[in-house]
């Protein structure tokens, strides 16, 4: 199942390695997206923006995690592409243990102060007690996500994207089923939705794990080969710690927008909960494109195979532009029937805010998609700090705007909806710029 992508035809080699990623994503939002269809029609409205509102929380505080475990996937790929298995395992055995105390450690904090947590986030006095409860559970799964990422990271730099798509369609009908038993049938509410994703992503982190225990046992730990192996920390902490900080800056600009919307109410969170959810399932097949493209580019890179990664990139940004312009002519024209899937047809006011988000964000899925290969390619080249900045100019943008633009009284929500794409075309603007100047750099030493 593993795949060499420094060979073959490029955009085939491409849309095969990434299609079990994209396919695996979207199973996992399908099980998102019923979590919020039961909260929003079977708990109610209140529950639904409780919901929102934890769901923002815990996407930042994963994305510790994931940005970790995605930069340690960078170095594996790097060394996979140059043929050094042994680096490779030195480097798995130092990032497991780096980025597993880390995971213990942001569960331990969000349990001590969840209290403090909400009340920066600004949450309603009336959601406080209902959000809390939902929170003390839904982190508890924390070390759970660590070990599925960790261990998919892997398997994908070894060109292996299939097996994880397994496991999380596995964890997907088990999250969905648990979730209408929990809800429908034992009436649990907030607390059975949470219980049942965290018991989801326990089945496909310990399985996953346990599937690379006995089909990989070369990269098999160990306390004797932890000690006894090369312990690449400085490297794991440079790239790992970059991508890591560019997902926790993305998601902690998504969390202060999160506050600002907070501030409008109940409606305003209801419609965001709702909209969010919609929205990271229409772009997120670019974003895992971009995310396999960016293991892609690491392989060749590592390979020394430049020509590849000039032609996987003008290949991955046509993809990506074609599928993203598809994506929003149906979002904008089917924005109150997918509100409907969530929020009922007598939440007119939800349905309003809702459906102003999708058709002023989704007109400009085409600015996120070229963003994701953006970071892919500069954390494909060993460039992480690029793709920070990037992320900083992106998200500065939208939340400095954001703030602006919401304290108008004409303009109101609206400015928050409408930072989000300005702040994707600046950082645009920026990232092809730094490409072009890199390659033109680069022709250059080759024709020396």
């Amino acid at each position: 199942m593993n795949r060499d992508l420094t060979n073959g035809n490029v955009t085939g080699s491409l849309l095969m390695f990434a299609g079990p990623m994209i396919l695996g994503n979207l199973l996992q939002q399908c099980y998102n997206i019923v979590d919020t269809w039961v909260v929003g029609r079977y708990v109610g409205a209140d529950a639904l923006a409780a919901v929102g509102s934890s769901y923002t929380l815990m996407t930042f505080l994963n994305s510790l995690l994931i940005g970790l475990c995605m930069g340690s996937g960078a170095v594996f790929s790097y060394y996979i592409g140059k043929g050094d298995r042994q680096k490779v395992k030195d480097c798995a055995l130092t990032s497991f243990a780096l980025v597993g105390l880390l995971a213990v450690a942001v569960s331990v904090a969000v349990q001590c102060f969840r209290e403090q947590i909400l009340w920066l986030l600004r949450t309603p006095k009336q959601l406080m007690q209902m959000t809390e409860e939902y929170l003390v559970i839904i982190f508890t799964g924390i070390v759970f996500i660590f070990l599925y990422n960790y261990f998919a990271f892997l398997l994908r730099a070894l060109g292996n994207s299939v097996v994880p798509l397994y496991f999380l369609g596995t964890a997907s009908v088990i999250n969905i089923g648990l979730d209408l038993f929990f809800v429908l049938q034992f009436d649990w509410g907030l607390r059975g939705a949470a219980l049942a994703t965290v018991i989801a992503q326990a089945v496909s982190g310990v399985g996953l794990g346990i599937y690379i225990w006995k089909k990989e046992p070369f990269f098999c730990f160990s306390l004797r080969s932890f000690i006894q192996g090369e312990k690449p920390v400085a490297e794991i902490c440079k790239y790992s710690g970059m991508t890591c900080m560019q997902q926790s800056v993305m998601n902690f600009g998504i969390l202060m927008v999160q506050s600002l919307v907070n501030s409008f109410g109940p409606a305003v969170m209801a419609a965001f909960a709702a909209t969010v959810k919609i929205d990271t399932f229409a772009y997120m097949p670019a974003q895992e494109f971009g995310n396999a493209y960016s293991i892609f580019i690491s392989q060749n890179h590592g390979a020394g195979k430049t020509q590849r990664v000039r032609e996987g990139t003008k290949k991955a940004f046509g993809v990506s532009a074609a599928f993203c312009g598809v994506v929003s002519v149906l979002v904008f024209m089917l924005a109150r029937y997918l509100m409907l899937i969530f929020v009922k047809a007598q939440d007119t006011r939800i349905i309003e805010i809702g459906m102003q988000y999708l058709r002023i964000e989704g007109a400009f899925y085409a600015g996120i998609g070229i963003l994701f290969l953006l970071y892919g390619y500069f954390r494909g080249i060993n460039r992480p700090g690029v793709s920070l900045v990037l992320t900083i100019i992106s998200l500065g943008t939208r939340v400095v705007l954001a703030y602006i633009l919401a304290a108008v009284p004409a303009i109101g929500v609206l400015g928050i909806w409408w930072a989000i794409p300005i702040g994707w075309a600046l950082a645009d603007v920026v990232g092809i710029a730094a490409m072009q100047r890199g390659r033109l750099y680069q022709q250059k030493q080759e024709g020396k």
